[in-house]
């Protein structure tokens, strides 16, 4: 076996009992030697992270009001953690300099990153590893831009000196050494660029959840879970609203080849969801990897007699959309009609600002506006070039009394997305997934 890198999220390190928790995943796997962590998360619902204390604590900095009560209560989580696992980092120490730099109006991005630095810290002295600060080793240019391949090369060299070591998540720095957090998420990045700086056999990311599921719960009673998702598929699910990883935490498997194991941290003994750098055939011939979508969306349909024939059409309306800075989701189109589908919160209340225009523009025989559409999108690659399925798909919505209100799917046939009334929304979502989950 090959080495694996493991990176826990904020609800994986939010303690020291969940902290014991990856002490025992962590010790059970030799291979594991390489460990990112993100700050300390919620303990439960109406806890705080421990990034939004610190940006409170900036925020009430910069405007001259007391912060110090805020900081109280990260200092308690990190002293309450250091006693709890018998480790002593000389914790007091390090949260007086933080303590200082936030008097002195140390950068919003140094102060964010701390809640990782101490974790790291501690974790570290926990599992007996080396402390490896991701500072001067991811690497950002002068306009905040991770430097991939120099970043990769820093990483590559300073931990072939460390056989197992604990990484900082969410951050790294800028040529002049100042601290440079990623978005949130950012974690989940680091953990990729470690695994592609060792060449790790997979990369797992612990969380709270035991990977992806067909459907959202919430929907579906008791979805099946994904054992195996391509980055493809991913996207397209996430494209549809599906939770998933940030976008760029997918670096190892797009770039390197590097599988990611989505694990839960409560339940280590379940697999997970396995995320592959290109999409394999399933051998148990399932055709749907999943089901994703969203609600409130508008379709605007324009039909203009011999639309196919009159050349920059499709140019000027989707110019009008661009003078407008309203992004278009998708546009099925027939031989004299096409349309716009648009969510509701990017046209934001412009709906007849938009028509006038493309009227104006297009001199369109008509337009069709329809404000309460909902899409759907079927993934998998076992759709591709299998006859029957849009049929399947499409009997399974007429059987539950759906009326389709639009149809789109791309060239790849990796996906079937359908638009349909909002109200029609879960109860579409129920018939796809029970026409499919079958197989």
């Amino acid at each position: 076996m090959g080495v694996k890198v493991a990176k826990f999220g904020g609800s994986s390190v939010a303690d020291g009992i969940q902290i014991a928790k990856i002490k025992k995943i962590i010790e059970s796997d030799p291979n594991r030697a390489y460990i990112v962590v993100s700050a300390p998360g919620k303990r439960f619902e109406q806890d705080s992270k421990i990034t939004d204390l610190l940006y409170s604590c900036k925020t009430h900095k910069e405007h001259n009001l007391p912060f110090e009560q805020l900081f109280q209560v990260v200092c308690d989580r990190y002293k309450a953690v250091e006693l709890n696992l018998e480790v002593d980092v000389d914790m007091q120490r390090l949260l007086d300099d933080i303590r200082e730099d936030l008097e002195k109006g140390i950068s919003v991005d140094y102060v964010a990153s701390r809640g990782e630095f101490l974790n790291a810290k501690l974790i570290a002295s926990y599992l007996g590893y080396d402390f490896v600060d991701a500072a001067g080793l991811v690497l950002f240019d002068k306009k905040g831009r991770l430097m991939a391949e120099e970043t990769n090369a820093a990483l590559s060299a300073e931990l072939s000196r460390h056989k197992k070591a604990v990484m900082p998540g969410f951050y790294g720095s800028l040529p002049d050494g100042s601290i440079k957090t990623f978005s949130r998420g950012g974690s989940d990045i680091t953990g990729a660029l470690v695994a592609r700086a060792v060449s790790a056999e997979i990369y797992e990311n612990w969380t709270d959840v035991s990977g992806f599921l067909m459907a959202d719960p919430r929907i579906v009673k008791d979805p099946r879970p994904i054992k195996k998702i391509s980055y493809k598929e991913l996207r397209e699910l996430s494209y549809m609203g599906a939770s998933v990883l940030h976008e760029d935490a997918i670096y190892p498997a797009r770039i390197s080849g590097i599988p990611i194991n989505i694990r839960n941290t409560n339940k280590p003994g379940d697999a997970g969801t396995i995320i592959t750098a290109e999409p394999e055939a399933d051998s148990n011939g399932r055709i749907v990897t999943g089901i994703a979508g969203s609600k409130d969306f508008t379709a605007i349909g324009i039909y203009k007699h011999r639309m196919a024939s009159e050349r920059g059409f499709v140019r000027r309306m989707a110019g009008v959309l661009e003078d407008l800075d309203i992004p278009m989701e998708h546009m099925p189109s027939g031989i004299d009609t096409v349309s716009v589908v648009m969510a509701n919160r990017e046209l934001d209340g412009r709906t007849d600002e938009l028509v006038e225009e493309l009227e104006r523009q297009l001199k369109p025989d008509s337009i069709d506006v329809s404000d309460d559409v909902a899409l759907i999108a079927t993934v998998g690659i076992g759709m591709s070039f299998r006859p029957g399925v849009s049929a399947k798909l499409f009997d399974a919505l007429a059987k539950a009394g759906v009326n389709i209100r639009m149809i789109d799917q791309g060239s790849s046939e990796l996906n079937i997305i359908v638009g349909v009334q909002n109200d029609d929304f879960e109860k579409s979502v129920r018939a796809i997934y029970e026409a499919f989950s079958g197989e």
